[in-house]
């Protein structure tokens, strides 16, 4: 008879970690799950998920914790603040899906170690909706042996690979891989308004991209899905999209690279930040660019007159 998995813990149940969370309810994992938004927890509850008062909480009675938080000043408090998982009597394995970059990390590992517990470092990649259907690509580093003890779990959310043996070498393969999608889309949908101001078919141009040597993540998926039907909705907010090219650029600039394109991008991710954009979908980045052509860029999809009900 195979083991029934131990009480695990789950810090950060938001738009990422909630649907994480769910896949390991999905799978037979018991979790304490915690987070700062009452609203955030009540699916899992329902679900049978404990709810623990605070991450030292849940530290003090599950010995693996995953926590998914959206800054490194979150996180920092997480797990070091006064009601941290740093402090939790039980926890031994501490497994970081957030995305905050290598420096943070290498903070953490030094200050969890000296309380015998011991940092995974696991970003993940794909959004709201592969973590939902658990085809995230998960990037981890970390000592083989807790990487092994967690390895399953990290499954449940998708493919697992193996980057390094050094919390933050993970952060830093995640923060490049950003960098190129968030670089990407904001190239792409400058082109496509540039298209549409030129006369061009948005449809068009999206069969013709995708056939040719132009395309990427935000031509094949995001732009047709979300931008050409004007829903915006493809489940990762302006803020961080500019917070991830911005700790990229940052990690790269401590290297001693200039990134010069990655610069650029990150001017338009700023603007649109700077425009009150902050909680509004990425996708939505195109609006900031039309008002400069004077066209709005609009596939068949949304061109179709909607049924009166």
């Amino acid at each position: 008879m195979a083991k029934k998995p131990e009480l695990t813990g789950f810090i950060g149940v938001g738009v990422m970690g909630g649907r994480m969370a769910r896949r390991l309810v999905d799978h037979g994992y018991p979790l304490i799950i915690h987070d700062v938004n009452p609203a955030a927890v009540k699916p899992l509850a329902k679900l049978g998920a404990r709810v623990a008062r605070s991450p030292r909480d849940v530290a003090d009675q599950a010995r693996t914790v995953f926590a998914s938080v959206p800054t490194p000043s979150i996180l920092r408090e997480v797990v070091l603040g006064a009601n941290g998982v740093i402090r939790g009597s039980k926890v031994k394995t501490l497994v970081d899906l957030s995305t905050t970059g290598s420096s943070v990390e290498k903070e953490l590992v030094k200050a969890l170690a000296a309380r015998g517990i011991t940092l995974v470092d696991a970003p993940v990649s794909g959004g709201a909706s592969g973590a939902q259907k658990g085809t995230l690509a998960v990037m981890v580093a970390g000592k083989a042996n807790a990487v092994a003890g967690v390895h399953d779990a990290l499954g449940v959310f998708g493919k697992v690979f193996i980057v390094g043996t050094q919390p933050g070498q993970a952060q830093l393969m995640k923060l490049l891989n950003n960098l190129l999608s968030t670089s990407a889309l904001a190239m792409s949908l400058e082109v496509f308004v540039a298209g549409v101001k030129g006369g061009l078919d948005a449809d068009a141009m999206v069969a013709v991209i995708n056939a040719g040597s132009g395309r990427n993540s935000a031509t094949e998926e995001k732009i047709p899905r979300s931008v050409l039907t004007r829903n915006f909705d493809f489940g990762f907010p302006v803020s961080g999209a500019r917070k991830d090219i911005g700790l990229a650029i940052e990690e790269c600039q401590a290297m001693g690279l200039p990134m010069i394109v990655g610069s650029a991008a990150k001017q338009l991710w700023d603007f649109a930040y700077n425009q009150g954009g902050a909680k509004r979908d990425m996708t939505t980045l195109i609006t900031y660019i039309e008002p400069w052509a004077g066209v709005e860029v609009r596939g068949k999809a949304a061109r179709k007159p909607r049924r009166r009900v």
